[in-house]
């Protein structure tokens, strides 16, 4: 397809967006404002916070009130995102030919059949008086994450007081998705699984060695298949899917968290409570201009520039708020789409969610968690993901790459976070889109992990 052609149909798609209401219309360019007395440039602290108050969580805008938070608004402008002229042509035809069925799985409009691959965004076109819009805005914010293509990291798990950090975890992460992948990268699949994940603790010494395995398939009946593995039982045991909502080795990530939400969309009944204008965490750098992509050594690309900012506040000299406040991130105004989630299993910790994804490119920004009498609990917090350009102009690649990365779960009620994605060190392996050996995900191969 020219370029001429896929310009088109991403304007196509836009034009059609606009028309039903769904386009992030009020996202600030350089030198807009933002709210009333509030515009690109400003910094958004203790002195001014009030300005913001229609454009965050509460419990959010908190922080800026006491001066916990303190960031400077950037500009993120509407129609800066890019896609792959293969994912765009696979998301004109799917506006076309798939649907929800009652359970909310992805079905084909003609047959009512699970389609063999989802790729391409399944619902580009979000109608606010569609009883299913909760669940397709879902679908949408996994099918452009899946998109950006399997990952290896090697991340820090830090689990912080307001004034103090309490635990440290460096872990090695590597998560693989059969759906939504572009045709150079797709493999092939004969569980029928949607994704398979792998987490092994590197370090402290008494966790080294717990390995975490899960496999998820695309049925949406079957639950997913859990295997864990501990040094001190020399066993690897299968275990139940059950407490994804549970925190990670004593954290307040959980399992469900994931790259942002991360449920099983079958697992919850949605329901789309509208659309806001409002403020997200963001990387700056990744923002103002192209980063460059540089081919990692275990193939794809590596999505984190060996640039190493403070990034939080324990890292951060004299800095006055929480341990866990993003300090070199900015502040930018999107419109999001606002869905509710209620599980179907009444044992799962939290009785509603509330996500605010991102009506343009579907990237999640807050995951608020209430408990079944209602009560808010926990905030999942995210840093936009921004795509860039990777690869030759004949066979070009749009994957994320930033110079920073945060991503907090807040306890309310603890009062206390837990920090995932922070690099360990400067050069710690943060991959997009590499060969990963699928041998790795063999349940009985979690004893090599062991120390």
């Amino acid at each position: 397809m020219p370029k001429g052609a896929v310009r088109g149909l991403s304007t196509l798609l836009w034009a059609l967006s606009i028309c039903l209401g769904t386009a992030a219309v009020g996202s600030a360019g350089a030198g807009e404002d933002v709210a009333p007395g509030l515009r690109v440039g400003d910094v958004l602290d203790q002195s001014n916070w009030q300005l913001a108050k229609d454009l965050l969580p509460a419990e959010i805008l908190r922080h800026y009130e006491t001066g916990e938070y303190r960031n400077r608004i950037v500009a993120y402008p509407t129609e800066s995102t890019h896609w792959e002229k293969s994912f765009l042509e696979a998301t004109e035809k799917n506006a076309a030919q798939l649907d929800v069925d009652a359970r909310g799985s992805i079905i084909e409009k003609g047959s009512g059949q699970q389609p063999p691959l989802y790729y391409g965004l399944p619902f580009p076109i979000i109608d606010p008086n569609d009883p299913k819009a909760g669940v397709k805005v879902v679908w949408n914010q996994f099918l452009a994450y899946w998109y950006t293509g399997d990952t290896y990291n090697r991340a820090l798990v830090v689990m912080v007081k307001p004034k103090a950090v309490d635990r440290e975890i460096v872990a090695d992460g590597w998560f693989s998705f059969y759906d939504g992948q572009t045709p150079k990268y797709r493999k092939p699949n004969p569980l029928n699984l949607q994704s398979q994940f792998l987490g092994v603790v590197a370090v402290p010494t008494d966790l080294q060695g717990t390995a975490s395995l899960t496999w998820r398939y695309r049925d949406p009946e079957k639950r997913d298949s859990q295997w864990a593995f501990v040094p001190a039982l020399r066993r690897v045991r299968a275990v139940s899917p059950a407490n994804r909502s549970d925190g990670y080795l004593g954290s307040d990530i959980s399992a469900d968290d994931g790259f942002f939400f991360d449920g099983k969309p079958e697992d919850f009944e949605w329901k789309l409570v509208g659309q806001r204008q409002g403020l997200r965490v963001v990387d700056p750098e990744a923002l103002a201009g192209p980063l460059p992509a540089q081919p990692s050594p275990e193939g794809g690309w590596i999505s984190l520039t060996d640039r190493n900012p403070a990034t939080v506040g324990y890292r951060t000299p004299n800095w006055p708020g929480v341990t866990w406040a993003p300090t070199d991130a900015g502040l930018a105004k999107r419109t999001f789409w606002v869905v509710e989630g209620v599980p179907r299993d009444k044992y799962y910790l939290y009785g509603r969610l509330e996500l605010w994804i991102d009506a343009e490119n579907w990237d999640g920004a807050w995951n608020r968690k209430f408990d079944w009498t209602g009560q808010l609990t926990h905030n999942f917090q995210m840093m936009g993901r921004v795509l860039h350009a990777a690869g030759p102009a004949d066979d070009q690649e749009w994957v994320p790459i930033g110079t920073q990365v945060w991503a907090c779960a807040e306890n309310f009620k603890m009062n206390r976070a837990t920090l995932g994605g922070l690099r360990p060190d400067p050069k710690a392996a943060f991959y997009r889109r590499p060969r990963i050996n699928p041998n790795i995900f063999d349940p009985q191969a979690l004893q090599r992990f062991g120390k």
